[in-house]
């Protein structure tokens, strides 16, 4: 039983999620007064969407040295 994701459909998602992440991120940075009425820790969200990034970056270097 093979596993149904490739690594280039993990990395799409991957890339993905971090480019939403780091969008709202950067929003909420910028908006004090929107971020204001919201219960999001900025720090935290922030630090995730870092992480999905590299994780991103692992998935490509992964398939830059995987064989042909």
């Amino acid at each position: 039983m093979s596993f149904p994701l490739s690594l280039s459909d993990i990395s799409l998602w991957l890339a993905v999620t971090a480019i939403i992440l780091l969008l709202t991120s950067e929003l909420l940075y910028s908006l004090p007064e929107i971020s204001a009425r919201l219960v999001i820790d900025k720090k935290r969200l922030r630090m995730a969407a870092l992480g999905v990034g590299l994780g991103f970056l692992v998935t490509v270097v992964m398939r830059v040295f995987q064989p042909f």
